[in-house]
């Protein structure tokens, strides 16, 4: 029994609803308010705030580290791989120029990855050269040096550092905020604490059912729910994949400045207010961490804190102040976002691949233009 007020305002159906509220879908969203201002477009966040992945990653504004982008062209080939990197460096310009550096947090202070004296430095230096050669179409000029002679300004403990200038930190939290005050300033609804639990297209529009019970009729529904697809479609080639994070107290004198990656991205850490940010290890337990649960475990959090304290602080007392864990999402054959058509107006944009603050933008204007008018 809606008001007329009610009716109009608050119950009325959306031409969009966005399932989801983390960098693609607030996007989605405001892409497709420019284009069409008079459509009602109505996002819903399971959360009571965006609480994916885009607000529990380590703040990263980074298109790839030397030995992942080597290890994606051998796997993948060049051009497909250097096709990726080109949309994350697209991707980040067009997010810093639609937000800007401050609202977002961004620092240019440089992105690194440290290697030690192994079979993968090994394999890295050879292909350096080569790899600056490929970038060069896409930058228009060297992307990475060694910078060997560094290591000891940052306190690491480290035989090799590749580093870009390129690269740096962003606060993930200031991003996401930004992003709302600006989809809400376009007249974009959200709606927290509202969880999809089911999305059917039928001859009248799309049915979002809700857990409390209640639904949402829209004429087109665009999903962007990353890591958590699965639990609305099954079937899709989307899996999720659980980062694990700590952050230390602030360390007196800590000289860390910028990004920093290791072990083909697996590993990434970076300095936060003082503090050190350190994050990955998936690659110790796959399987177990192709999960959507909240939580860390003793296996990647102790390899994290005997990481920090053998080669980040050597030598430095600390204590960690704080763990948590982010669920990003993967495929199973390479790392291309996956966007498409579901159903005649069901759009999907999801599958981020641990990118989302550099190609997030980008993946949510196609996702805009298949949602069409």
């Amino acid at each position: 029994m809606h008001s007329i007020w009610e009716q109009r305002s608050f119950a009325a159906r959306p031409q969009l609803a966005v399932v989801g509220a983390g960098i693609v879908g607030l996007f989605t969203a405001l892409h497709h308010k420019r284009a069409h201002p008079h459509h009602r477009v109505l996002v819903l966040e399971r959360g009571p705030h965006p609480s994916g992945a885009s607000v529990r990653n380590a703040g990263f504004a980074c298109f790839g580290s030397p030995s992942e982008l080597l290890a994606d062209i051998a796997a993948e080939g060049e051009a497909r791989a250097l096709q990726r990197v080109e949309e994350r460096w697209l991707g980040l310009q067009e997010l810093r120029a639609e937000l800007g550096d401050a609202a977002i947090g961004f620092e240019a202070s440089g992105g690194h990855e440290l290697f030690a004296d192994d079979a993968l430095y090994t394999r890295v230096a050879e292909g350096f050269d080569g790899l600056n050669r490929s970038l060069h179409g896409i930058f228009g000029r060297r992307v990475y040096e060694w910078a060997d002679g560094r290591i000891g300004d940052r306190g690491l403990r480290t035989a090799h550092l590749a580093s870009t200038d390129l690269e740096g930190p962003v606060d993930s939290g200031r991003l996401v905020t930004a992003l709302l005050r600006k989809v809400q300033e376009a007249g974009v609804e959200l709606r927290t604490n509202a969880t999809v639990t089911a999305v059917d297209d039928g001859p009248d529009g799309v049915t979002l059912r809700l857990a409390d019970g209640g639904a949402v009729l829209a004429g087109r529904v665009a999903v962007c729910t990353n890591g958590y697809t699965r639990d609305l479609f099954p079937g899709l080639d989307v899996l999720p994949a659980r980062g694990q994070v700590l952050l230390t107290a602030p360390i007196p004198g800590l000289r860390l400045k910028g990004t920093f990656h290791a072990n083909e991205g697996y590993v990434y850490f970076r300095d936060l207010d003082g503090a050190v940010l350190l994050g990955g290890g998936r690659d110790l337990d796959k399987a177990g961490e192709t999960t959507t649960a909240d939580g860390v475990t003793p296996l990647i959090q102790d390899h994290l804190e005997h990481l920090l304290r053998s080669v980040i602080i050597p030598g430095t007392p600390c204590t960690i102040a704080r763990r948590w864990s982010g669920v990003m999402a993967f495929g199973s054959a390479g790392k291309e976002p996956l966007v498409e058509r579901l159903s005649p107006n069901v759009v999907a944009a999801v599958r981020l691949s641990g990118m989302g603050v550099a190609i997030g933008i980008r993946v949510a204007r196609k996702a805009a233009g298949l949602v069409g008018g």
